[in-house]
C-alpha cells in the first residue's frame, strides 16, 4: 500500500494549486455527463427487465438492485433537467451526481454478488469526470471513496466465499488505475483550463483592439465606407455628414452614426440599409463609380457633390477606394476645404510678404500727392478769396479729384496692408448666441441690425478673421440697402444644416448682376465706385483660411451671403480643452 499512498500524497500536493474550468464550459460538459448517466441508467434498468423476462432464476435482479436503479433512473432525470434551470450551484450539482454514481455502481456491485469487471469499468467514466468537472480536493475524495468501495467488496467477497489473492491483486491494480487515470484527466483538464484563459484574455485582447479601432474610425474626419460584395458593411459619422445622409427618422436615436460608437448595440443592420438606400438614391453616381472598380484595383477621383445633397455646404470631395485583403473595397472621403484652408493661408503668406514691401513703397508718394493736392487746394481758395473775379473752380475741381483718389488708392492700401499682417488662424471656440450680440453691440450701435438665432452652436475660428468677415459683408448690405430703400437695415439668420452652421447675411439691396457672379469674390472687383473691391475677397480668403465657406445665394428672395463653418459639439470641446491642459 505504501506505493499507493505515495501517489495519493503526490496528488494531493498537486492539486494544492487547482483551478477549474469556466462556468460555460463547465455546463456543457455537464449536460454532457448528465445525458451520459441518463443512458447509463436507462440501459441498465433495461438489462434488469430483460433478464427478468427470459426467466433466468439466477440472474433475477433482487429488490435492492431494483430499488437502486430506479432511483438511479429518476435521480439521473431530474439532475438532467437541473442543468437547463438552474445554473448558480452547478459544480454543487456535479459532486452530487458523481457522489450518486459512485454508490449507486458500489450497489450494484454488491448485489451482483461477485466482482463485475463491466461495472468496475465504469468507474473509470466517474473518476476521469470527477477530476474533469470539479475542483481537485474533491475529485480526489471521489476518487478514494470508489477505491474503497472496490477494495471493500473484493474483501467481502473473499470473506463470504474463500480468500483469494489473484481477486485482491486485481482490485489493488484497479485502485492504482483509478489514480492513474485521475491524475491523467485532471491534468487534460488543466490544460484545458489554462488553453480556455488564453482564450478568454486573446478575445478580451480583440474585443479591446475592435473598440480602439472602432473609437478611431469614428472620430476620424474623414468618410470611411467598407463595401463587401455590393453591400456596405461599415459607414462611420463623417460619411454621413460628408455626403449629408439623415437618419432614418423610425431608428433608434441612438444610433444616429452608422460608426461603432453608435453601431456597437443598436440595429446597425438598419442604419447601414438605411445608408445604402439614401446613398443608392441621392449618390447614385458615386456609388456606381465605387463598384465598378475591379476586385484588387485601386482609384482616386474627385466627386462633386451634388445640389440635392446640399452642395452648398460641401464642395467637393476626394474619393479613394483602396482594395482589402476579403475582396472588400475601403473607400475613403476626404472633404477638400481642409486642402483649400491651407492652400489659402500659404496664399495669404506669400501675398502678404509680397505685397507689404510693395504698399509700403507706394503709400510715401502717395501721401506726398495727397498733401501737394491739399495744398494747392488751400492756395486756390486764398486766391479765390483774393481775386474775386478770378474763376478757377475747374482747377479746383481737378484738386479734389486728385485728393479724393489718393484717399481711395490710401484705402487700398490699408488693406493689401491688412491682408499681409494676417497670420496663421488662431482658432478658438465661439459660442455665436453669446458673441454675436456683444459684437454688434460694439460695432453696429445705432443701425438696424436684426438678430435671429434659431439655434445656439458653437465654432471653431479666429476671431479678429470672423469680425472683419463680418464687418465688410454687414457693411455691404448697409450699403447697398441704402442704394434701393431710405431705410437701410440688414437681417442675420443663424442655424444648423446637418454638421454647419450657418450664417447668412441678407438685405433688400439689389442683389448681383447674374453676369457678375463668376468675378464676385476677385481681387479688386467691385460695383460700388467708392469701394476697393478687396473686402469679399478678404472675406473668403479669412472663411478658407478656418475650414469654412462664403459663398452666395442668387435663389434667396433677398440679396443672400451665406456663411458656413463646420459645428463643434460640447465633447469635442472638452476634448481640445484637455488637450490643451495636457
Amino acid at each position: 500500500m505504501k506505493p499507493a499512498t505515495t501517489i495519493i500524497s503526490a496528488i494531493s500536493r498537486y492539486l494544492h494549486h487547482d483551478d477549474t474550468l469556466p462556468l460555460p464550459q463547465l455546463r456543457r460538459l455537464g449536460i454532457i455527463y448528465s445525458s451520459y448517466r441518463f443512458v447509463v441508467s436507462i440501459f441498465s434498468m433495461l438489462m434488469v427487465y430483460i433478464s427478468a423476462r427470459a426467466g433466468d432464476s439466477a440472474s433475477l435482479p433482487s429488490f435492492l438492485q431494483q430499488t437502486a436503479l430506479s432511483f438511479y433512473v429518476m435521480l439521473s432525470l431530474i439532475l438532467l433537467g437541473l442543468f437547463y434551470v438552474v445554473t448558480k450551484q452547478m459544480r454543487r450539482q456535479l459532486a452530487f451526481g458523481l457522489v450518486l454514481d459512485v454508490i449507486i455502481l458500489s450497489l450494484l456491485l454488491y448485489t451482483a454478488g461477485e466482482p463485475d469487471l463491466q461495472l468496475t469499468m465504469l468507474y473509470m467514466v466517474v473518476v476521469a469526470a470527477s477530476f474533469m468537472l470539479l475542483h481537485g480536493s474533491q475529485a480526489l475524495v471521489i476518487t478514494l471513496l470508489a477505491i474503497i468501495f472496490v477494495i471493500y467488496q473484493q474483501f467481502f467477497y473473499a470473506i463470504a466465499n474463500s480468500m483469494n489473492l489473484a481477486n485482491l491483486g486485481d482490485a489493488l491494480l484497479m485502485s492504482a488505475s483509478f489514480l492513474a487515470v485521475g491524475g491523467l484527466s485532471w491534468s487534460i483538464s488543466q490544460r484545458l483550463v489554462q488553453l480556455e484563459k488564453v482564450a478568454q484574455s486573446h478575445a478580451k485582447e480583440v474585443e479591446r483592439l475592435n473598440v480602439i479601432n472602432q473609437e478611431v474610425i469614428t472620430q476620424m474626419v474623414n468618410g470611411v465606407i467598407v463595401i463587401d460584395k455590393q453591400n456596405i458593411v461599415l459607414a462611420n459619422l463623417a460619411a454621413h455628414q460628408l455626403l449629408s445622409i439623415t437618419q432614418d427618422s423610425s431608428l433608434p436615436a441612438s444610433s444616429t452614426s452608422t460608426n461603432i460608437k453608435e453601431m456597437r448595440g443598436d440595429t446597425p443592420h438598419a442604419i447601414l440599409s438605411n445608408f445604402k438606400q439614401q446613398l443608392s438614391k441621392q449618390h447614385s453616381q458615386l456609388l456606381q463609380a465605387c463598384l465598378s472598380v475591379a476586385t484588387g484595383q485601386s482609384r482616386t477621383f474627385t466627386y462633386d457633390v451634388p445640389e440635392v445633397a446640399n452642395a452648398s455646404i460641401f464642395g467637393k470631395l476626394r474619393v479613394q477606394i483602396i482594395p482589402l485583403k476579403d475582396d472588400s473595397k475601403l473607400i475613403l472621403l476626404e472633404d477638400l476645404r481642409r486642402e483649400q484652408a491651407s492652400a489659402q493661408q500659404l496664399k495669404l503668406a506669400s501675398l502678404g510678404q509680397l505685397t507689404a514691401s510693395i504698399a509700403h513703397e507706394i503709400r510715401n508718394p502717395l501721401a506726398a500727392i495727397s498733401q501737394a493736392s491739399q495744398l494747392l487746394m488751400e492756395d486756390l481758395t486764398e486766391i479765390e478769396a483774393n481775386a474775386s473775379n478770378v474763376n478757377m473752380t475747374g482747377n479746383h475741381e481737378l484738386y479734389e479729384m486728385i485728393f479724393s483718389q489718393t484717399k481711395r488708392v490710401n484705402r487700398i492700401i490699408e488693406d493689401i496692408l491688412k491682408l499681409s499682417r494676417q497670420q496663421a488662424a488662431s482658432q478658438q471656440a465661439i459660442v455665436l448666441a453669446e458673441w454675436m450680440p456683444v459684437f454688434l453691440d460694439n460695432y453696429f450701435q445705432g443701425h438696424d441690425i436684426f438678430l435671429h438665432l434659431k439655434t445656439q452652436p458653437t465654432i471653431s475660428f479666429d476671431p479678429h478673421q470672423l469680425e472683419q468677415i463680418l464687418i465688410n459683408l454687414i457693411n455691404n448690405g448697409l450699403r447697398y440697402s441704402s442704394y434701393s430703400h431710405p431705410h437701410a437695415y440688414v437681417e442675420i439668420e443663424i442655424y444648423c444644416a446637418d454638421s454647419d452652421v450657418i450664417i447668412d447675411i441678407l438685405d433688400d439691396g439689389d442683389g448681383i448682376k447674374t453676369e457678375d457672379l463668376k468675378h464676385l469674390f476677385n481681387p479688386f472687383f467691385t460695383t460700388d465706385k467708392a469701394g476697393t473691391g478687396l473686402g469679399l475677397y478678404l472675406s473668403q480668403a479669412f472663411c478658407e483660411a478656418n475650414q469654412a465657406r462664403l459663398l452666395y445665394i442668387p435663389e434667396h428672395e433677398k440679396t443672400c451671403f451665406r456663411f458656413i463653418s463646420p459645428a463643434i459639439d460640447s465633447e469635442n470641446i472638452l476634448q481640445a480643452v484637455e488637450e490643451n491642459l495636457y
